[in-house]
């Protein structure tokens, strides 16, 4: 059985939290040969490099009990960049009427791309204008979000 990016939020997000962080998102990434599982952490003060590492250690324990990945693979805990990804409800509602890039799995009136101001937020969906056109896009079809960062 494949483990899937809310089975690893499921299990991490004790731990994360019980160290006094938010956990931002999960992904897999690099080659399949040599997979990076990436756990991005946030919390108001900020995080720092010594923050990432007690976070990678404790996760890295739970990781090898638990053991939800096969084969071998690199853990990269870090905070959530400016370019921060936007995963859960309260993500979104935080960056209302910032500018954000979606990705969803599925065409949406024909594209996959949307980068936009981040207009409104609902149970299911957010609202993104662009170019003065608005799209409902529903959070269940988004492959990723991300926030634009203000330069």
């Amino acid at each position: 059985m494949q483990t899937t990016r809310a089975d690893l939020r499921k299990l991490l997000e004790p731990g994360v939290s019980a160290m006094g962080f938010e956990l931002v998102d999960v992904e897999m990434a690099g080659s399949h040969h040599h997979p990076t599982l990436r756990v991005y952490i946030d919390s108001p003060r900020g995080v720092n490099v010594d923050d990432c590492a007690r976070v990678s250690r404790q996760l890295s324990a739970l990781l090898d009990v638990e053991d939800p990945l096969p084969g071998q693979y690199t853990l990269e805990v870090s905070s959530p960049g400016l370019d921060r990804p936007l995963v859960k409800p309260e993500d979104f509602r935080r960056f209302v009427g910032e500018t954000v890039k979606v990705k969803m799995q599925q065409p949406v009136l024909g594209r996959r791309n949307f980068s936009g101001r981040l207009v409104e937020v609902a149970a299911d969906h957010v609202v993104v204008e662009v170019d003065k056109e608005i799209f409902s896009l529903a959070f269940d079809d988004m492959e990723r979000a991300r926030l634009v960062p203000r330069f």
